[in-house]
């Protein structure tokens, strides 16, 4: 099990989060509906680092920026919204 360092709460066990998201730039309104769906549903699932948004769902409902290696689960670090990286 992860153990993941909320940045407001501080570390907890992994079943009190959800992943919500990888960063990603809204594309514009006049885009095609394929580009829309690629928007919402594909994922990178990219080996190595990667940044993801997670969300506290188990405690203070806060969401953050997750940086860790998907092979190893290593978590580098967390972030609030704005935070500079």
């Amino acid at each position: 099990m992860l153990l993941i360092p909320c940045p407001w709460c501080g570390p907890r066990d992994e079943p009190e989060f959800k992943f919500a998201a990888e960063p990603a730039l809204r594309p514009t309104s006049d885009v095609s509906d394929a580009v829309w769906a690629d928007y919402l549903y594909l994922r990178t699932n990219e080996k190595g680092f990667h940044r993801e948004v997670w969300s506290h769902a188990g405690g203070c409902g806060q969401f953050f920026l997750l940086e860790r290696d998907t092979l190893t689960h290593t978590i580098h670090r967390a972030l609030k919204p704005g935070e500079p990286s």
